[in-house]
């Protein structure tokens, strides 16, 4: 005689029965895969993955996981450094089945399905040779990467992913499908724009392209640690009058083994100034000669590349499976206390793959008013990011330690907000992260999600 299902099987054979994609529970095969994200710090079991394979999956995976008092968490790329995509005993959206991206050339946009990484957007915006704003590893999730804000090389010419966001499709808390516009629902479109996925699941989003391409001068500038101290200073001031279609981060970190680098530096700290320049070739030559001759490199190897295998060098260097944790502050200069302060901890890296990047912004992204969008710190000219990273469980409290020491010596000269894409925390800054719009995402908060479905994320809890 078959065994009579308990109630809580019954609901989730109803909610397979109910849903077009994949249901998978504990056991079943892609399971495992579905409950995987980039840092392998983060290792939680859902009790149920739901793989939508459009928009009406979504609205019946939110609404079973609000009816059913479990946690519900979102993951599209799932490169999120807080693991925030993925949760403990309750029900995760897998987008990833959701990834197409269509791109209409004559309105110059692209309508893009949640699951996309910026792979998947590069391929296809080039192929017409245009672009937008986006992450710097191909690997990442569109969707993540957008509703923090969404940083990357052509921020300074073109602003941030946010800044270049025409519309989205969102399910909310109570399982409605709406548009969200600056014409429709506006002040959910507001918030979306870098109040993270703290209002909903996004089903599409629609950003506007540039032309980019095919070709931008990228590649690293090389010194030796030593000089350091003065290589960062003359950054700044590079930094300080470089045109928007330049755009150059400064790494601190181990030299990895490349062919263009003495075999003697491999394995040794190193200053990695990485510049790219979008527009034409001879003026993007002109404007990084002041940078790539200063001092005495130990490589440059500066070259015009396709603009999608920019996107594409570093995947290997942050491929997933390793442990991560980060911790990020905004700067408006980088003060001599604060170039002495990152070499310092550059000096007793906890592990070879740990690192201190400056990601240079302004240009374009400060045009942008602080309350126009979510995304509130159009002051900063660089955000610094802390990251350990490390393969053996038993260092997690010796990296962890290191990131939390860098960070807070950092800070002294720091502004007081962060980037919420690049914290290790799931919980705790959010008003670093939201700044003076905070109180403006609590009205939109209580507004959509009085229930606070939406919680995994950096969280806006709503009033009450």
């Amino acid at each position: 005689m078959a065994t009579k299902p308990t109630r809580d099987e019954a609901e989730y054979e109803t909610l397979e029965q109910s849903v077009h994609g994949e249901v998978l529970r504990p056991g079943d095969d892609g399971y495992d895969e579905a409950r995987s994200v980039w840092n392998a710090m983060v290792d939680r079991k859902p009790a149920v993955v739901v793989r939508p394979s459009g928009a009406a999956d979504v609205v019946t995976a939110v609404g079973f996981a609000r009816d059913h008092g479990l946690d519900l968490a979102v993951k599209g790329g799932g490169h999120n450094v807080a693991g925030s995509a993925v949760c403990d005993d309750g029900l995760v959206i897998d987008l990833s089945s959701m990834s197409s991206v269509r791109v209409d050339p004559a309105s110059r946009t692209a309508r893009v399905g949640p699951g996309a990484t910026m792979a998947d957007l590069d391929h296809e915006t080039q192929a017409f040779g245009f672009a937008t704003p986006g992450g710097v590893i191909s690997t990442t999730g569109v969707a993540g990467v957008t509703l923090g804000g969404g940083m990357g090389w052509l921020s300074r010419k073109y602003g941030l992913s946010v800044d270049n966001l025409r519309s989205v499709d969102l399910v909310t808390a109570d399982g409605e499908l709406v548009r969200a516009s600056d014409d429709e629902n506006p002040d959910l479109f507001w918030a979306v724009r870098g109040g993270s996925g703290n209002f909903g699941v996004v089903t599409s989003f629609e950003f506007e392209l540039h032309e980019v391409g095919p070709e931008v001068l990228f590649g690293p500038v090389v010194y030796a640690y030593d000089d350091a101290p003065d290589v960062l200073a003359h950054y700044n001031r590079f930094a300080a009058d470089a045109p928007r279609e330049c755009s150059v981060w400064v790494n601190s970190a181990a030299a990895p083994p490349l062919e263009f680098l003495p075999e003697d530096v491999h394995g040794t700290t190193v200053l990695i100034l990485l510049a790219f320049y979008a527009g034409d070739l001879d003026a993007g030559e002109a404007a990084l000669e002041p940078l790539r001759e200063y001092g005495d490199p130990i490589a440059d190897v500066v070259a015009p590349m396709p603009y999608a295998a920019a996107q594409r060098t570093f995947d290997d260097l942050y491929a997933p499976g390793a442990r991560n944790y980060w911790k990020a502050a905004n700067f408006t200069d980088l003060t001599d206390r604060t170039i002495h302060t990152m070499v310092e901890y550059a000096g007793r890296f906890p592990t070879p793959q740990s690192e201190i990047l400056i990601h240079q912004v302004g240009g374009a992204v400060n045009d942008v008013a602080s309350e126009a969008t979510a995304y509130p710190h159009r002051d900063a000219e660089f955000v610094v990011n802390v990251a350990a990273r490390w393969e053996e469980p038993s260092r997690d409290d010796e990296c962890v330690a290191w990131v939390r020491e860098c960070h807070d010596a950092l800070a002294e000269e720091a502004t007081d907000g962060t980037y919420v894409n690049f914290e290790g925390d799931s919980e705790g800054r959010e008003r670093n992260a939201y700044g003076g719009n905070y109180d403006r995402l609590v009205e939109a908060k209580t507004e959509y999600d009085p229930g606070n479905v939406f919680r995994s994320t950096q969280n806006v809890k709503p009033a009450g």
